[in-house]
């Protein structure tokens, strides 16, 4: 595993595993061979925990150069949100790496990736002014700039992304086809504790209290998929559903709802409160967002109604 903390090293890392081909036969003059070496790329925050392993476990199987950035990305955080407190253990995270079958690990300073204060963001309309968006302005706008300038850096073929943060993949495929990257982007499921518990970095924030209570949030997801798996309570409205969902996280008293919502995926278009779900013919989203004292978590749940389903 090659770990590399410069642009200009990883660059030229990766276009030698590309001239080098899979078998390690040199294909410099091989257009074909070229083509065929798929470069893998999972880009993270660190503090990784096995939804991350998911996601290099993924690109393992289907790449044959698998680069993992571990990167906490300023421009995405807000004046109030935890970018000095948030979690990092370099050590820890290179073991999980290593053991996953990383080949690359890019893990740049802050004065690499932002040499000077930058003024070109890329901003996706529309699919960013609900949920995390309207919760967090400006939060998308980091988040599409700095994934834009690492695509640019590793030149990736295949990118992998967890659906816990259901609206950053919706985000980032309508920056990719709007921008025509010649990249795709594989979304990959939730993976939750035995509990149910959705894996994320920030767990680690939450008090033992505050952790139990946290399991309303899948508690709730898991009712929306019983009714919309049941031939009668599938005639729900998208009112009741949401009422539902919202009853059982104010059955915890320390959760704080920053938003319940209903909407298409990936278009993240609102419903009808008197909408039957059973009534809906694309897929569906439920998302939230809830505070457990200052530890702002995320969940949702994709109901998949849509005749052409993706591959998530």
């Amino acid at each position: 595993m090659i770990i590399v903390r410069e642009v200009a090293q990883l660059r030229k890392i990766i276009a030698e595993r590309r001239q080098l081909g899979t078998n390690g036969a040199k294909t410099i003059n091989d257009s074909a061979s070229l083509q065929q070496h798929k470069v893998g790329f999972v880009p993270t925050m660190g503090y990784l925990h096995e939804g991350h392993a998911s996601l290099m476990h993924k690109a393992r199987e289907m790449a044959d150069t698998v680069v993992l950035s571990i990167f906490v990305n300023p421009i995405q955080f807000g004046p109030n949100e935890d970018l000095e407190s948030y979690p990092r253990d370099e050590a820890r995270d290179l073991e999980v790496a290593r053991r996953e079958g990383v080949d690359i690990v890019f893990l740049p300073t802050v004065a690499e990736m932002y040499p000077q204060p930058t003024q070109t963001k890329i901003r996706v309309s529309a699919l960013t002014d609900r949920l995390c968006g309207a919760s967090r302005p400006g939060h998308f706008d980091g988040v599409t700039t700095v994934v834009a300038k690492l695509f640019n850096m590793i030149g990736p073929d295949l990118v992998f992304f967890g659906m816990k943060d259901a609206q950053q993949v919706a985000v980032l495929q309508q920056m990719v086809t709007d921008l025509n990257m010649n990249v795709t982007i594989v979304p990959c499921p939730i993976v939750r504790e035995a509990d149910g518990l959705a894996l994320s970095s920030r767990n680690v924030y939450l008090s033992a209290e505050q952790r139990e209570q946290a399991l309303v949030l899948s508690q709730s997801l898991r009712k929306v998929q019983e009714v919309s798996e049941d031939i009668v309570t599938n005639t729900i409205t998208i009112r009741q559903l949401h009422q539902m969902v919202e009853s059982t996280i104010t059955s915890s008293p320390l959760a704080d709802i920053d938003y319940i919502e209903i909407l298409t995926f990936p278009g993240l278009e609102p419903l009808l409160p008197e909408q039957r779900l059973c009534d809906v013919q694309e897929d569906v989203i439920v998302a939230l967002a809830v505070k457990f004292g200052n530890t702002r978590l995320i969940d949702n749940i994709r109901i998949q109604k849509a005749e052409v389903l993706s591959h998530v």
